[in-house]
This record gives C-alpha cells, structure tokens and sequence, in this order.
C-alpha cells in the first residue's frame, strides 16, 4: 500500500497544488469600501436659492421735461445731497436749423408783413386825419357824440393794426435770426437736484442732448442699508414666514453672514430656467442683521450671493453620512453597518435630511461605522476593508 502510495506521490502533490490555487483564487476577496461616522452634532435644514443685494430705497432720476440735458458730470459713488446736489440743468429745446425754401418763405411772409405795415399805417393816417376833422366839428356843435365816438374807434383800430404788422414782422424776423443747428438751448435752465441723499449708483445718462419728459436721468441709493431679494419657487415659499432666520452665503467674504426673512411678496411670478422649464418664483425680502454691518460695507447694489432660509435646526442630534443611506424593498431607510469587517444591513429611522447629514432617531449608535455609497456588489454579510 506505501509502496503504491509513494509510486503515485508526485501526482498526488500536484493534485494538491491545483486544488489549493482553484480554492485560493475562488476564496472571495474583501470589498473596498469608504466608510463614515455616525456623530452627534448641529443640524439645519434649509431652503438655498440665488439672491441679489438691492438698495432698501432706491430712487430714479427723471427729466421734470421735455428739453436739453447738459452733460451729467456725477460718476457712480459720487455723494449727493438731498435738495442741494445739482445733477444736471434742462433748458428749452434748440432751434431748428432752416433749410433754403424755409428761409425763401420766411422772406415772402416779412415782405408780405411790410406791406401789410404799409397799408395799416396809411390806414392810420387817414383815420386820425378823419378823427380831427370830427373834432373840430363837434367843438363847433355840428357833430353828434356818438358820430365822434366812431371817429375815435377808427383810429385807435387803425393803431393797432399798425402795432399788430410790425409785431408780425419782428417775429418773422426772428425766425431768420433765432440761431439755427448751432446746439444752444434756448430759454432759462432749471436744475435737476438730488431728492434723496446717498451716491451715485448708476448713470442712466452721461451726454447732453435732447431727452423727453421723464427719462431716466441717473439711480440714486444708500449702499449702507441694503437687503437680499431670493427669488424662491412658489411651493418653497409657501413653507416659510417672515422672522426665518437666513445664512447668506457666497457672498464674496469668509463665513455666513446671519439675516432674517421680513417680507414674502404675495405675488408669484412665471419665469424660465435656464433647462427651458417653467416655474412660479416668488420675491422673499431678507435683512442682514446689526453684525453684519461691517461685512456688508463692501458689497453693494445688484450683488450675487446665495441665500439659505432655515427651516429647522438642532444643536445637538445624532446624525449619519446622507451618502450611506438608502431605501429598502420595502420603503424604508437603510445602511450597512461595519462590524468585525464584514457589512451588516440594518434598518433605520431617519428624521430630517439635508444635503450632509440625516437625522437618526433609532437604529443606530454614535461612533459606529457605516458604508458610503455602498455597491451593488455588498450585501448582508460581506466581507469589507478600508479603500486606501
């Protein structure tokens, strides 16, 4: 029997050979996995959304009338006085530069006026020459009163007509000599002053030239007093109130600088995301609060930054990785546990969410080890090890 064994010895040990690489290279290996702490800490959930910085009041500038602006010398910052900054003077509109057939007809209208000047005054002088005579007659009692009060009307209507030729020459005249495409305005200026105290946001309008009544002229405001308009959609909105705490963010400074919600427009507009879909925003008006004043004195009128209206916080919860939960077959929230190496599934509950953490309410233990992003390949009772 030894002697058969030992004649078969080589074959044997071969035979061991392949079985232990099959065996070795069939042996599951361990599954690389991140892992995460379950912790106690701070917890908030929010709404986050874009929101631009505006001036609390903001005034616009606008022409009183139609006329000629001269140049607006304010640049925007510039400091302005209520009632005493000047921003710009309006005089009347220029004249209009007369082409040659204007002038011809203008011509032709003062010779016509001088002739008419001509005829009223021999006019004239017929009704005075008329007026003496009936003068003399009524002095002598051949006259009757009222024959001489005609004689008297005539006259004085005869001076008018003279005074009314020449008045009508001189303005034709005038139309001649009035300076024409030369720029100068013409009547008195008035001054367009600052209503409000503050500087200079933007210039509507920098030239001088022709502008109509009540176009933008310039914006004024105070940077100091400041506030955050988010537009947030119509269903998020409606889940705040105005005294929520905020955290402006992405503001161009280190850290969050704290607000408070003071107002939620009640009108809800239609407006286009940039994937082309429609959605109903509404205006939530945010104060900074008093701490933040040293930060905000470096932002200003139409500034980005992002807003995050706070909908509930905890100081102190237990809390789990959002990337190592999961749904269940049935619905419910998951995760594997690390224990001994090896991955554990077990069930949770889970409170509040947001986009770090989740809010555990039973299930789990502070300091034990959970999965993130857990694999298809992971089961219950898969062996797992650290990725390095």
């Amino acid at each position: 029997m030894w002697e058969r064994i030992k004649s078969w010895r080589w074959a044997i040990v071969i035979a061991m050979l392949l079985m232990g690489g099959l065996a070795y290279s069939f042996w599951p290996e361990a599954e690389a996995v991140d892992l995460g702490t379950v912790s106690k800490g701070s917890m908030e959930v929010g709404l986050t959304d874009d929101g631009v910085t505006r001036v609390h009041e903001l005034y616009t500038v606008t022409a009183p009338v139609t006329g000629y602006l001269t140049r607006i010398e304010l640049e925007p910052g510039d400091q302005v006085i209520a009632g005493r900054t000047v921003i710009a003077r309006m005089a009347g509109i220029p004249s209009q530069p007369l082409d040659q057939r204007s002038r011809v007809e203008i011509g032709n209208a003062i010779v016509a006026s001088k002739a008419g000047e001509a005829s009223a005054s021999a006019a004239l002088k017929l009704a005075e020459a008329d007026l003496g005579r009936a003068e003399a007659l009524a002095e002598r009692g051949f006259l009757s009163r009222a024959d001489l009060d005609a004689r008297r009307a005539a006259a004085s209507s005869a001076r008018s007509e003279v005074a009314r030729n020449r008045a009508e020459t001189r303005r034709l005249r005038s139309l001649l000599t009035e300076p024409a495409a030369s720029g100068t305005p013409s009547g008195g200026a008035i001054a367009v002053r600052s209503p409000e105290s503050g500087v200079v946001l933007r210039r509507l309008v920098e030239s001088e030239g022709v502008v109509g009544q009540g176009a933008a002229l310039v914006e004024i405001g105070d940077p100091a007093r400041i506030e955050v308009v988010a537009d947030l959609l119509s269903r998020e909105a409606a889940q705040i109130a105005p005294g929520y705490a905020v955290k402006i963010t992405r503001w161009g400074g280190e850290g969050a600088l704290p607000g408070r919600v003071r107002r939620i427009e009640p009108f809800g507009q239609l407006k286009i995301s940039a994937l082309g879909i429609e959605e109903q925003r509404v205006n939530v008006i945010i104060d900074f609060a008093p701490e933040a004043a040293e930060q905000i004195a470096r932002l200003g009128h139409g500034y980005q930054v992002d807003a995050t209206v706070i909908l509930w916080q905890s100081p102190d919860v237990l809390r789990v990785p959002v990337g190592a939960l999961f749904r269940g077959n049935d619905g419910s929230w998951q995760v594997f546990v690390e224990e001994g190496g090896r991955a554990h599934l077990r069930a949770i509950s889970i409170g509040q969410l947001n986009e770090d953490f989740g809010e555990v309410l039973e299930g789990l233990e502070p300091n034990q080890q959970v999965v993130l992003n857990p694999s298809g390949n992971i089961e219950d009772g898969t062996k797992i090890a650290t990725r390095d």
